[in-house]
C-alpha cells in the first residue's frame, strides 16, 4: 500500500510557507497541509493562495473545527481545499455536520484526535458516520514534554478500516515505526519545515519509507530526561531563554575564555568570602558531568584556583560557576576547563570549613537547587529547574531548529531578518 507524505505548513507568513512548500514538493511531498496558524493568520486566502500555486496538489485545510461544522467545511471547500479537519473531541453533532457538509461540497473530512481521551469510544462510530480519515496527533505543546503519538496509534490501528494518519514529531528516524504500524498518511511538520533544505528533508523521509530504514537526524526530535545532556550540548543559552518566554539568566558572572560551553547537573555550595574548604569538598561529592555552583557572596578573596581545577578534571566534572572570585586564570584557560566567575584576584582565602553543600542558593535573583541543570556559553548562564527540564530543553531545541531555517532563508534570498520575518506586519498596534 502506498504511503502518503503530508507536509504541515505551520507558519504565520504565506511567503515563508510557500518557499518551504515549493522545496518540499520537489523532494516528494504528496499533500500540503495549510496549518492552523497559517489559516488563523491569513484566513481562507491561504488556501486560495496554495490552490493557485499548486493546482494539482491535494490540499488539507487544518481548520481544527470545534463548532459551526457546516460553515467551516463550506469555507474550506470553496477556497479550494480537498480535505478539511474537524477535531475528534468536538461535539458529535459538529463531527456529523462536517461529514455531511463534506458530501454536499465535495470535500473529504479528516477527524483529528489530539485529545486522546475520547478515541476509544468514538473511532468506530466516526467511521460509521462516513469520515474519510482519522488522524492520531500529538500536539506541538505535548511534544515539548517528550510525548509521541505512537502508543495511542498502535492501540487503535486495527479497530477501523478507513485510512489512518499520524502526526506529532515524525522524523526520518521514527517514520518507519508509523509505517510498520499501518499508517496510511504520514504528517510531517518541523523535520521538513524547519530544515535548512526542505527538499533534502522530504527526500530523506521518502527514502526512509521506501527502504523501511531509519535515517539518523541530530535535530527534530524531542527528549525525555535521559536525553537532556545531549540536547543541551546542541543548544545555546539564547535558545533556552527564547524557548521559555524570554527566561532570565544569571547576571554579573562571566566566562574566563571565549567559545566556552558548560553543561551539567548542579552541585551547589554556599561558602563565606575566601573560605575555599566547601568548594574543594564539593569536588569529592560531585559526580562525573556535574557542575559546581558556588555562592561566595559575590566578593573576594578567591575560593577556586588551578589545584581545585585539576581535582575537578580528575573527577570529570564539567565546570564551575563562582559568585565570588577565582584565581590562576591563565592556567585554568590552558586546561580548557569551563569556568564562570564574577571576579578575578591573585589573593586566596583560608579553608575554614564554613558553609554548606547541596542546599538551595540564589544568585542574581535566580533560584538554584541541587540537581537542577545549568548551561553556560559566551552569552551567559541559564539555570534549568529539574522539574521543568524536559520542556525547557525541548523548547530550546525548537528555537534552534527554527533559527537554522530563518538563517538559511536570509542567506539564500540575500534578505534581512526584518523581511524574512515580516516584522512590520507583526508590530503591535497601538
Amino acid at each position: 500500500m502506498a504511503v502518503t507524505l503530508q507536509l504541515a505548513l505551520d507558519f504565520v507568513d504565506l511567503h515563508r510557507a510557500s518557499k518551504v512548500a515549493e522545496e518540499a514538493i520537489k523532494g516528494g511531498v504528496d499533500w500540503l497541509e495549510i496549518g492552523t496558524p497559517l489559516i488563523k493568520s491569513e484566513g481562507m486566502n491561504a488556501v486560495r493562495h496554495f490552490r493557485k500555486l499548486f493546482p494539482a496538489t491535494t490540499l488539507v485545510a487544518d481548520m481544527k473545527t470545534m463548532d459551526a461544522g457546516r460553515t467551516e467545511m463550506e469555507m474550506a471547500a470553496k477556497a479550494g481545499a480537498d480535505i478539511a479537519v474537524v477535531m475528534g473531541n468536538a461535539p458529535r453533532s459538529t463531527i456529523k455536520e462536517c461529514i455531511q457538509a463534506g458530501k454536499n461540497y465535495g470535500i473529504k473530512i479528516c477527524v483529528d484526535f489530539m485529545d486522546n481521551g475520547k478515541i476509544e469510544e468514538r473511532i468506530t462510530e466516526i467511521e460509521k458516520w462516513g469520515a474519510d480519515y482519522i488522524a492520531i496527533h500529538t500536539s506541538i505543546d505535548d511534544q515539548m514534554y517528550g510525548k509521541t503519538p505512537f502508543s495511542t496509534f498502535q492501540n487503535i490501528c486495527s479497530k477501523v478500516k478507513i485510512p489512518l494518519a499520524i502526526a506529532g514529531g515524525i522524523n526520518s528516524e521514527n517514520v518507519i515505526d508509523a509505517v510498520n504500524m499501518g499508517a496510511s498518511i504520514i504528517i510531517v511538520g518541523g523535520y521538513i519545515s524547519k530544515s535548512k533544505n526542505a527538499k533534502a528533508a522530504a527526500e530523506n523521509i521518502k527514502n526512509a519509507i521506501k527502504e523501511n530504514k531509519r535515517i539518523d537526524t541530530p535535530l527534530f526530535k524531542r527528549v525525555t530526561r535521559e536525553g537532556i545532556r545531549e540536547a543541551l550540548i546542541k543548544v545555546s543559552t539564547a535558545n533556552i531563554s527564547d524557548g521559555s518566554h524570554r527566561a532570565e539568566s544569571i547576571t554579573g558572572i562571566y566566562p574566563i575564555y571565549p567559545n566556552i560551553k558548560l553543561v551539567g547537573c548542579v552541585v551547589t555550595v554556599r561558602t563565606y568570602p575566601g573560605d575555599w574548604a566547601k568548594p574543594v569538598e564539593a569536588v569529592d561529592i560531585a559526580k562525573e558531568g556535574d557542575v559546581i555552583v558556588i555562592d561566595a557572596g559575590g566578593v573576594m578573596p578567591a575560593v577556586w584556583g588551578e589545584l581545585a581545577t585539576h581535582s575537578a578534571l580528575q573527577k570529570k566534572i564539567s565546570g564551575v560557576v563562582i559568585h565570588g572570585a577565582m584565581r590562576d586564570i591563565a592556567e585554568i584557560r590552558k586546561l580548557n576547563f569551563p569556568a564562570f566567575t564574577k571576579m578575578v584576584t591573585p589573593t586566596a582565602g583560608e579553608p575554614k570549613g564554613l558553609g554548606e553543600i547541596n542546599i538551595p542558593i540564589r544568585i542574581s535573583g535566580i533560584q538554584i537547587n541541587p540537581g537542577d541543570w545549568i548551561i553556560g556559553d559566551d552569552d551567559g548562564l541559564m539555570v534549568i529547574p529539574l522539574p521543568e527540564a524536559e520542556v525547557m530543553v525541548n523548547r530550546g531545541m525548537d528555537c534552534l531548529e527554527k533559527e537554522n531555517r530563518i538563517r538559511q532563508e536570509i542567506l539564500s534570498e540575500k534578505s534581512s531578518l526584518g523581511k524574512v520575518m515580516d516584522v512590520l506586519k507583526w508590530e503591535k498596534m497601538d
